[in-house]
């Protein structure tokens, strides 16, 4: 079975610089056979070795609302499909993404987990399917998409919605949030407006032995985070 990585780039919230380094990280920290590919309805400045899906167009469907399309058994790719937000540093091997309980729809536990132990929700910087599993997330959804968009806050509470069962979470040492697991909740530069926050005091996050990725969520993004250990590694 065909190893996919994808990615969703959408409108202008993130350039092709994101996907880029989404790209190169990738590249760096993944040792099994797999193909990159993006799904958008821009390519400009894509690197020429990451391979474009054009974005269907769906009525009433923006942004991270185009991410129920990855539960469609009708994709153009088909195999096993490891999904990534475009918003993450990715620092030490990730082949566990693929080897960890295979066959089984595998995602985040929201990171409100920091806070209450065992939230149940997700959150869907990063997931792992293979083509066609849980199908019923996309089925449902492509039945009334501008309805269900406006009633969930976004993909991840629909997706949580849909799935009741034959799901893992990830563990949760692997995938840690940036600002409220690493950073400990930080406080932000709220005079600036969202989208271009930074950290009020910039600081080095504190990294368990078993994380892989940074997830940004919210501000700050990595092009406006001034951490020295950001800098490093966003590349």
């Amino acid at each position: 079975m065909t190893n996919y990585v994808a990615c969703l780039k959408y409108g202008n919230k993130y350039s092709a610089k994101y996907v880029n380094k989404l790209y190169n990280m990738v590249r760096a920290n993944l040792t099994i056979d797999y193909e990159f590919v993006c799904f958008t309805d821009c390519k400009k400045g894509l690197n020429k070795n990451i391979r474009v899906e054009p974005l269907p167009k769906i009525e009433g469907v923006h942004g991270w609302w185009y991410k129920p399309m990855f539960f469609n058994p009708n994709l153009s790719i088909r195999g096993t499909v490891l999904f990534l937000d475009l918003d993450m540093i990715i620092f030490r091997n990730i082949d566990c993404l693929f080897t960890y309980n295979p066959g089984k729809f595998c995602i985040i536990r929201d990171f409100n987990r920091s806070i209450i132990k065992q939230f149940p929700k997700f959150n869907s910087s990063v997931f792992r399917l293979d083509t066609g599993d849980q199908s019923h997330v996309y089925n449902e959804f492509m039945k009334e998409p501008t309805k269900i968009s406006r009633r969930f806050l976004g993909d991840q509470d629909w997706i949580y919605h849909t799935v009741k069962k034959n799901f893992e979470y990830w563990p949760e040492e692997w995938i840690q949030s940036y600002k409220w697991e690493m950073r400990k909740r930080p406080r932000l530069d709220t005079s600036q407006p969202k989208g271009e926050r930074d950290f009020v005091v910039n600081d080095n996050p504190v990294i368990h032995n078993d994380t892989k990725i940074a997830v940004f969520h919210g501000d700050p993004n990595p092009h406006n985070c001034k951490d020295p250990w950001v800098q490093q590694n966003w590349r």
